[in-house]
């Protein structure tokens, strides 16, 4: 039986999180649902709102964390903690660890956690952006959510060889690999992959042309490896989340998925490949640092914040 979403334990631990906090850092931590920050994202190392884990007690940053916890699943929690931790390991490589700091991490509650009243979350910093929207109504958007990681293999040192994403490339190249020479033709639509997401960083997505090949062409055991790389990236979140987005992609039938690639084909090559639906794309790309450095999005066409959830209110405050 599909495990349904409950806000009201989001709701809990956010509300948790921010009683944990003194006044200062509550400020800092909590803004208006309908402050324009809250669709102001971005995955670069930059200024940002909120609350950072490098100005927490330990008692605050165990309730932030119990946030991140209740909102993914065990892998994600995994993997949002290997993104932290890649960052004090790309400041080892590159020689700067006070800019490349794995605690420049920040965490803003949208509104007033409810079950009942839109509200949301956000943590984000370099190379993770992660949104969760709750329309009030049982329903919640989680995009757009961004994953990255440099290195995307840790090339020397203690932890040589460790990957943060792996398998987000591994089950990929599989998929395109296994495509008959007339199939991987469709599915390929640049030989150069490209130097970085398109979708871009807008409230809004900038949506590619819609190009590679349609799930309906593959054979089923291409069409499952597809699925699974599709639910690869949803199943970091907790598993009512997952069921919501997927709910949102809608049947295989209805679903109008393709697979495109760009790019070479082996390991260590520049390669970017989307699955593109109709209510959804899934963006990866890794080009930078001599092929050594991922950026992936999963992005909602139409709902990224809650925005289609949201309905009339959004209409009416935010045109």
């Amino acid at each position: 039986m599909t495990q349904a979403h409950d806000p009201s334990t989001l709701a809990a631990a956010a509300i948790r999180f921010l009683n944990s906090l003194d006044r200062p850092s509550r400020e800092l931590a909590q803004r208006s649902f309908d402050d324009a920050n809250r669709v102001d994202w971005s995955f670069i190392p930059r200024p940002r709102a909120g609350l950072g884990l490098k100005s927490m007690s330990d008692v605050q940053r165990k309730a932030a964390f119990t946030l991140l916890d209740a909102t993914l699943s065990e892998s994600g929690a995994a993997r949002a903690r290997a993104i932290m931790e890649f960052e004090g390991i790309l400041g080892r490589i590159e020689g700067n660890t006070r800019f490349r700091d794995p605690q420049l991490y920040f965490f803003t509650v949208f509104g007033a956690p409810s079950a009942t009243a839109p509200w949301g979350w956000r943590i984000e910093g370099h190379h993770l952006s992660l949104n969760y929207t709750s329309d009030g109504r049982g329903g919640a958007s989680i995009t757009p959510a961004f994953w990255g990681a440099n290195p995307a293999r840790v090339p020397h040192g203690p932890e040589t060889g460790r990957r943060a994403l792996p398998a987000e490339e591994d089950l990929a190249r599989a998929l395109i690999l296994s495509l008959e020479p007339v199939q991987r033709a469709e599915a390929i639509i640049d030989e150069t992959a490209y130097p970085e997401i398109l979708s871009g960083t807008d409230p809004r997505p900038r949506i590619p042309e819609a190009a590679g090949i349609r799930d309906r062409d593959l054979t089923a055991d291409e069409q499952n490896t597809l699925w699974s790389l599709i639910r690869l990236h949803l199943d970091q979140w907790e598993p009512g989340l997952t069921a919501l987005a997927l709910e949102r992609i809608g049947p295989p039938a209805e679903a109008a998925i393709r697979f495109a690639w760009a790019g070479g084909l082996l390991p260590g090559q520049g390669h970017y490949y989307r699955i593109h639906g109709a209510s959804f794309l899934i963006e990866y790309d890794n080009t930078q640092n001599d092929a050594n450095h991922i950026h992936t999005v999963w992005r909602d066409l139409t709902d990224d914040f809650g925005y289609e959830r949201l309905g009339e209110h959004l209409r009416k405050d935010h045109p």
